[in-house]
């Protein structure tokens, strides 16, 4: 017994099935019986034997390889009655006005079931638009409310990366995705570069999330204070990736440092921490005190200073009132000797 790994469906399942054969190659297309009835499928990797016989066996079972013509009744099917199928729904819809909107049709192979893919906004009541389909197309029908994700699903679409949508490739189930997970990847927030084709976030972001957080847990958190060997200060950003943490020092000093380069956690409280400021703002004023005096002190302004400051405070013997009146007096003696000089005459 072997287990077939196949991909089927118009709203693609993944799913096992049991086989009897290992001769499939991968991509071929094959009849699966699945639970809703017989289908086209994709086979995803070749047949595995099964080993442990206790293994629950999957209640699929791989029937045979498509010939050309299952092909093509499959083309005709899903192009023109899925068609044709669409158009009387929608009618259907407008007549019994009824608050849904069609997305899809899927025929499947064997004609045992036709599924309508709709979306509404709360519950519909379909009962009679059911009544009608089955009247008119005489088969099982069966009406299935969907999300816009699942719509992105049906419609498959190329997406940002160039490849085909995830979900429509390989997903079965749709995990919960997060604007945490977008933050903690330093994804752009723009809305419209970090969603899908169905305007939610993009599957994609959860596929590293949990190397990022198996890297954040080796990184101090953001606003804790940590020693390193260049400093101790707060962390102020983290690079995940780079497994690298900026801190700021007391000096106001940015510093990138490595988790490598971490010594622990700094448990100094903030009284001690202003106190280690103060102390070194006075240790450094004290410090230039110390340099001002020895400046003042040098050999270029000590004596010569104090000479001149000497040399000013002897007191001026010839105070500025006699100088000016022997001045005066020797200009005045001056005129008198030429007046000697030249006599008048006398009568």
């Amino acid at each position: 017994m072997y287990i077939l790994t196949a991909r089927y469906g118009e709203m693609p399942v993944v799913g096992e099935f049991k086989c009897e054969t290992d001769e499939l190659q991968m991509g071929r297309k094959v009849l699966l019986a699945t639970e809703r009835g017989v289908e086209i499928g994709t086979v995803l990797k070749r047949p595995v034997a099964v080993e442990d016989e206790s293994r629950q066996l999957p209640e699929g079972r791989f029937l045979r390889v498509c010939t050309g013509e299952d092909l093509k009744k499959a083309s005709e099917q899903n192009v023109e009655s899925a068609s044709r199928e669409f158009l009387r729904c929608r009618e259907l819809i407008k007549q019994l006005e009824l608050d849904m909107t069609l997305v899809h049709v899927e025929h499947l192979f064997g004609g045992e079931k036709i599924v309508f893919y709709f979306i509404a906004d709360g519950r519909v009541d379909f009962r009679q638009l059911v009544k009608e389909l089955a009247h008119e197309y005489h088969t099982r029908i069966e009406m299935k409310q969907i999300g816009v994700r699942d719509e992105a699903k049906l419609k498959g679409d190329i997406e940002h990366c160039g490849q085909e949508l995830c979900c429509r490739r390989y997903m079965n189930t749709f995990e919960p995705v997060t604007m945490k997970m977008a933050k903690n990847q330093k994804a752009t927030l723009d809305p419209a570069k970090i969603s899908g084709h169905c305007g939610r976030l993009m599957c994609c972001l959860r596929y590293e999330n949990h190397v990022y957080d198996e890297l954040m847990l080796k990184l101090p958190k953001r606003g804790s204070r940590i020693v390193t060997q260049r400093g101790t200060g707060k962390v102020v950003n983290c690079d995940i990736l780079a497994q690298r943490v900026t801190i700021e020092t007391d000096a106001r000093v940015r510093l990138a440092v490595g988790v490598d380069e971490i010594v622990g956690r700094d448990e100094s409280t903030p009284e001690q921490r202003e106190a280690a400021r103060k102390f070194g703002r006075r240790s450094e004023g004290t410090s230039n005190g110390k340099s001002g005096r020895n400046r003042a002190a040098g050999p270029g302004n000590g004596n010569g200073g104090k000479s001149e400051q000497a040399g000013n405070d002897k007191p001026d013997n010839k105070p500025n009132g006699d100088s000016k009146s022997s001045g005066g007096r020797s200009r005045r003696g001056g005129r008198n000797r030429k007046r000697k000089r030249n006599p008048k005459p006398q009568n």
